[in-house]
């Protein structure tokens, strides 16, 4: 028995147009599975769609916000209707906000909970009824470190992959029963274009010094990569992982078990 193949799934992955999802999108797809994609901005979609034909993978894109409720159950029966049922979800769509908690504006706290945990409740909440009646499902929610932590200027972002870690438990618990499992994927710093200016070198030849800060930090002594994430979300994705169920799966170089060098 091949516990990692993913033949004849089809794993729906949210906002995998580029980084991350992609990857993570592209690895179980190498493993098997159709992949199906999403993303609110048509040109985006665009890109992912072309991106996915140069990486020699045939991909499903749909346009779809994952925080309208409505549009997301259309994206559903259509996917169903046009691929089948989906075999695993994987909740990756989200943002960020780097804005003090005093600056921050209760419109913008409520975009950032919307996309990364009202999405994923969203998400989910469309896929079970299908996963219940075939038997079985995966559901695979991109925390982050911020599940567990804080720092300057995320409070947003943290209490929404705080929340996403609780959902994530409560699905778990809630549907464990019916062969269905969630679990969570907790990526530390991974090195993509939205993390590349962090990692430039300075006029002086010197490191940025958040660069500095991480690598200092890590244990594995470096940034993660995209391809870092492929192993687990595969893993968590096909019958490997069938008795595990309701946990983070932290993939950041051994940041959350280290307190850091003395001074």
């Amino acid at each position: 028995m091949d516990y990692f193949s993913l033949k004849g799934k089809i794993a729906l992955v949210t906002g995998a147009t580029h980084g991350i999802g992609f990857e993570m999108a592209s690895a179980l797809s190498k493993a098997g599975a159709k992949v199906v994609f999403n993303d609110r901005d048509a040109e985006a979609l665009d890109r992912g769609l072309k991106a996915y034909e140069n990486a020699g993978i045939k991909a499903h894109g749909y346009l779809c916000d994952v925080t309208d409720e409505t549009a997301v159950t259309e994206l559903v029966k259509k996917i169903e209707d046009e691929v089948g049922v989906v075999d695993i979800l994987v909740n990756n769509a989200g943002i960020i906000k780097r804005i003090p908690m005093t600056e921050m504006s209760a419109e913008e706290f409520r975009q950032v909970v919307d996309i990364n945990l009202t999405g994923a409740f969203i998400m989910a909440k469309a896929v079970l009824p299908s996963m219940l009646k075939k038997g079985g499902g995966k559901i695979i929610n991109i925390c982050s470190m911020m599940s567990e932590l804080g720092r300057e200027t995320v409070s947003g972002y943290a209490a929404s992959k705080g929340g996403l870690k609780m959902l994530t438990k409560n699905i778990a618990s809630e549907y464990g029963g019916a062969n269905i499992q969630c679990n969570g994927i907790g990526p530390g710093y991974i090195a993509t274009a939205q993390t590349a200016p962090l990692r430039e070198k300075q006029p002086d030849g010197k490191p940025h010094p958040f660069d500095s800060f991480i690598i200092s930090k890590t244990p594995a002594g470096r940034w993660g990569e995209p391809g870092d994430l492929a192993g687990p979300v595969v893993f968590l994705a096909s019958s490997a992982s069938d008795f595990i169920n309701g946990h983070i799966l932290y993939v950041d170089g051994g940041i959350l078990a280290y307190i850091g060098k003395q001074p």
